[in-house]
């Protein structure tokens, strides 16, 4: 039964998760390598359920208890007593493979690990472990506190009691599990991913502007926010790091990246956490760059 919850990386997914699973009542174990990035997580955590005090979501007590629950820390000790680990860091499987071989002589022989890649092989990154039986993709949404869904990827060799006990896991954080198969990118970003990348190929062929394809795509296909906006807010190392997978893992050249995108990441301009992306958010509104 799982009753401890180690997150192992503390940026926009893993603060995330970490805020689901303390407010659904886990003790969670926050483990970053920066101490910085975990005051930063914990003040974003602080934010989020304000927000969900003022909607009347939750009480003032609730978010106390929430934050009383996360322990965070620098030192992968901390997640010797967890019963399932979730790896949220950044989307690159030698970084992820480094954590797993890193993590996994500190654990239980019995704890179960989780990765939340969004589109890397999790057969892949199970045999990087000393438990591919107890190991499985959990692919939560950004930003996590509010995005209902979860993909759940098996690998080759995950257990059927691994699969159903993380599927009541989800269940219990209140969020709605959708099974993938261990295809490039499954689900949510084989379908998505292309769509941003092509619109980044419209921007780039001078089909169309920034404004004027964002603005066609929220209003001619009811889109809550346009495909360049939404890069931004995915990051766009992320969005380049996704179609790399899908164009290596499928090769097929629909799924080839387009040139600026490429060009955007290597002048570090991606999105939201740097200021700049497709957008120049350093005034008090957001300006196209192109």
């Amino acid at each position: 039964m799982i009753k401890k919850i180690g997150v192992v990386g503390a940026g926009q997914m893993g603060n995330g998760i970490a805020h689901v699973c303390a407010l659904a009542g886990f003790n969670v174990a926050l483990i970053d390598i920066k101490q910085d990035q975990l005051d930063a997580a914990l003040t974003v955590m602080g934010h989020n359920l304000d927000r969900q005090v003022a909607r009347q979501k939750i009480s003032e007590r609730e978010k106390a208890e929430t934050l009383a629950r996360v322990q965070p820390s620098m030192s992968l000790e901390a997640l010797a007593d967890c019963d399932l680990v979730i790896e949220a860091a950044v989307e690159d499987e030698q970084v992820k493979r480094k954590i797993f071989q890193q993590i996994c002589p500190v654990l239980r022989k019995d704890a179960l690990v989780a990765t939340n890649t969004s589109s890397i092989s999790v057969t892949r990154l199970a045999a990087s472990t000393d438990r591919p039986e107890r190991f499985m993709g959990m692919h939560f949404m950004n930003p996590v506190p509010m995005m209902q869904l979860v993909e759940l990827i098996r690998g080759i060799a995950t257990e059927e009691s691994t699969f159903r006990e993380i599927r009541e896991l989800v269940v219990k954080l209140g969020k709605t599990p959708a099974n993938a198969e261990d295809f490039p990118a499954f689900i949510v970003n084989r379908i998505l991913l292309p769509m941003i990348n092509e619109a980044i190929y419209t921007l780039y062929e001078g089909v169309g502007s920034v404004e004027s394809i964002d603005t066609a795509m929220r209003l001619g296909a009811n889109h809550p926010m346009g495909p360049l906006q939404l890069a931004d807010f995915i990051g766009l190392d992320t969005c380049l790091s996704v179609m790399q997978v899908l164009y290596e893992g499928l090769a097929d050249s629909k799924y080839r990246p387009c040139p600026l995108l490429v060009k955007y990441v290597e002048a570090g301009w991606l999105g939201r956490k740097t200021n700049r992306g497709f957008y120049d958010y350093r005034g008090p509104a957001p300006v196209p760059t192109r």
